[in-house]
């Protein structure tokens, strides 16, 4: 299918032929009809993707910091791998289209095939087919038609910026800024019997709001005092709504000198945000800027888990909102086929932003792309000239995100003996420029297209913690030999059935046929700890073993936070931690025992103190902070064994400490293993060895991050228990 997309460095639009979405738990697949084009949003996306990397920096300060966190925590190579592999990344447009139902995941019951729909979010993309959550999906009635209804997301941020005004029959409201947001604003303050004046630079834009209703529509701010002065008997507007897209702060300005006294000012559009204190302090007036389309937006429960809020405690839901504007459209109190000034199909793409950055003098406010239904649901790319395949190890990847790309990816390209043959992310778009990148075969949606390539022999799954234990389920029993980012299981329940599996296949295995599943513990295979493991060969006493993390504040809403989805930052990423000890050690974990500072609304269980034994003796504390300066280095190893100690700073300097004697050992980039994990993998499944980090291991630092939480709830320690 076709996708429109934008390159993050050079700023560039291409359509691309990627890989149609497979709709997960919870979303619905529609083949679009129409999206609309919102001209404030992606002008801005597009003047930025245009800037040179200076130019981004500073219109991005956030960002920057980003930047130079990461640098301090992950060190140059690493974060050099980050930003050029989010630079090199193709981003999609859109978030308002509409079309025809093609299918439903699990759990979707409010929809079926056919069905005629709005779609919203970033996943109503301009593309051929896309995959939204149930909660940004709406029926679109009989008499509307579709082109209409691609309207229904902008609609819906009208609505809500309506709603936030709380403007009454009879009332008067400004609306500044005419554009498409602008002329749906005031015609919904009509639909409910308020008084309308709008105001825009633009006179043609003036022209078409007195076309559609607007009691008037003025492009001089003197015209427009005048006009309110006699409709207000001098009072002032009750409200005035901003819907303009602009760096200057003159709307603000203007709106606190038009409002009545205890008046409001509701800002929707993008605009120059500093208040002038005078006209707001006097007229003690309330200022309000509107969250896109309601209650709901940037809440996963809702959006992504489909968990809608109580009707009777949130009457206006973001998805109730796309519904209520598209009533309207129905009885015809909103009307938009004027608002379409002009229409291309997706191949015209540059043609129709050349309205949007400003290259056409034209007047226009409704572009829209229309789109023909899609064939195919997955993209083969072409092998290129002279590459072999054959005798080749099959490689597929199932999760191709940040981490992928930037730690596993880069290692598996180009590595003798082995092709990379399918990658399947979520995102189309993604999936495709991933295949290009990387050198991959073939690229999709759907893991299960991976899964059952008989040429697929080993796959990579690198997805959100949530799908791990099942795709390694399905791995198993396909034969395919694993590698999985950790964690392993987000639960003891999901961990069994990994393990119960391993074990059949184990039992039934002949020969070179053994299951095979690694997790990525890459700390193990980092240079600096490959040199500590041969310092403290041969010893002959147990170790004590000190790890210290300054892992840094990851907000609460973060999905790694989140039970469901990452299974929060002790199983998420401690297992880490403890399975360095252990391999440290040499010993699996016997008992585990953890403190846990309080939260105070803040934290998410990621403040604590674990205290661990192990079956050889040796002990092991790891203390996990969030509360820490991400100027401090994040990870600091000591171990203490027979007279030697080993330290071990941020995998930048190696202490070896015998007799006396320090060898010091410093490293200019911070190498944790990625690389030498990666090729210790591909190794051992060409020569059929077994994982090299021991499955028993792997299974052992899991349960050991479930017996942490259990040691918090309980207050006790928790024996590990093996079979």
């Amino acid at each position: 299918m076709k996708q429109l997309s934008q390159n993050l460095r050079t700023g560039k639009l291409s359509i691309d032929e990627v890989p149609a979405p497979y709709p997960q738990s919870g979303e619905v697949l529609v083949a679009n009809a129409f999206s609309l084009i919102s001209a404030g949003t992606e002008r801005t996306k597009i003047e930025t993707g245009r800037k040179s990397l200076v130019g981004k920096a500073l219109s991005r300060p956030d960002q920057v910091r980003q930047v130079i966190r990461s640098f301090n925590q992950l060190g140059l190579n690493a974060t050099y791998e980050k930003v050029i592999t989010r630079l090199n990344s193709r981003s999609p447009m859109g978030y308002s289209s509409a079309g025809v139902v093609l299918g439903v995941g699990p759990g979707v019951t409010e929809f079926k095939v056919g069905d005629r729909v709005a779609c919203g979010g970033a996943s109503a993309a301009h593309a051929e087919v896309v995959s939204v959550p149930v909660n940004l999906c709406v029926q679109v009635p009989e008499t509307v038609d579709l082109d209409e209804a691609a309207f229904t997301t902008l609609g819906s941020i009208a609505m809500q910026g309506v709603r936030l005004a709380n403007s009454h029959l009879g009332e008067i409201v400004i609306v500044i800024g005419l554009g498409l947001l602008g002329q749906m604003t005031f015609q919904i303050l009509k639909a409910s019997g308020c008084r309308v004046i709008g105001f825009d630079l633009n006179e043609e834009r003036c022209k078409i709001a007195r076309q559609l209703g607007a009691e008037d529509a003025y492009s001089n701010e003197s015209m427009l005092r005048s006009a309110l002065g006699l409709w207000s008997d001098s009072h002032g507007a009750d409200a005035v709504i901003i819907t303009a897209g602009t760096s200057s702060n003159r709307p603000v300005e203007l709106a606190g000198d038009l409002c009545r006294e205890k008046g409001s000012v509701v800002v929707v559009g993008a605009v120059g945000l500093n208040l002038p204190r005078e006209a707001y302090y006097h007229k003690e007036l309330t200022f309000q800027i509107s969250r896109s389309y309601g209650p709901g937006r940037y809440d996963a429960d809702y959006e992504t888990k489909g968990r809608d809020y109580p009707y009777g405690y949130v009457r206006w839901t973001e998805k109730r909102n796309m519904q209520s504007f598209l009533h309207l459209v129905a009885e015809h109190k909103i009307n938009l086929k004027p608002l379409i000034t002009h229409r291309f199909k997706i191949e015209q793409a540059e043609e129709a932003y050349e309205f949007i950055v400003g290259k056409s003098t034209s007047t226009y406010l409704g572009v829209m792309f229309s789109y023909v239904e899609p064939k195919q649901t997955s993209i083969p790319i072409p092998l290129k000239q002279n590459q072999p395949v054959s005798n080749e190890i099959g490689i597929g990847v199932i999760g191709a995100g940040n981490f992928a790309q930037s730690m596993l990816l880069p290692n598996l390209k180009n590595q003798a003996g082995f092709k990379l043959r399918t990658v399947a992310t979520l995102s189309p778009l993604e999936s495709r420029d991933v295949a290009d990148r990387f050198g991959f075969i073939g690229s999709t949606t759907n893991p299960q297209e991976v899964l059952e390539d008989d040429k697929v022999r080993a796959v990579v799954i690198a997805t959100r913690h949530d799908s791990h234990a099942d795709l390694v389920v399905q791995a198993l029993n396909t034969g395919k030999a694993v590698h999985v980012e950790k964690p392993l299981a987000l639960s003891p329940i999901e961990l069994e059935k990994v393990i119960e599996v391993y074990r059949s296949k184990a039992e039934a295995a002949e020969s070179g046929n053994a299951p095979f599943v690694m997790v990525g513990f890459n700390r193990r295979f980092a240079p600096m700890v490959q040199r500590a493991a041969a310092f403290l060969k041969g010893r002959t006493e147990p170790m004590a073993m000190n790890y210290r993390i300054n892992a840094g504040l990851i907000a609460r809403d973060h999905w790694v936070q989140d039970p469901e989805f990452g299974g929060g930052r002790i199983i998420g990423e401690v297992c880490h931690f403890i399975d360095l000890l252990q391999f440290f050690a040499g010993a699996k974990i016997h008992r585990v025992f953890a403190e846990q500072m309080p939260d105070q609304g803040k934290y998410s269980q990621d403040n604590i103190a674990i205290c661990l034994s192990l079956e050889d003796g040796s002990i092991g504390t790891i203390l996990y902070t969030a509360n820490g300066d991400r100027a401090v280095s994040k990870e600091l190893i000591e171990v203490f064994c027979a007279g030697k100690v080993v330290v071990i700073q941020d995998f930048i300097s190696l202490s070896l400490i015998d007799a006396g004697k320090a060898e010091v050992i410093k490293e200019g980039a911070r190498d944790k293993g990625h690389r030498n994990e990666v090729i210790a993998w591909l190794n051992a499944i060409r020569r059929g060895d077994t994982e090299p980090v021991p499955f028993p291991m792997a299974v052992t630092a899991t349960r050991a991050t479930f017996a942490v939480l259990e040691s918090i709830r309980s207050g006790q320690a928790v024996i590990i228990q093996y079979d």
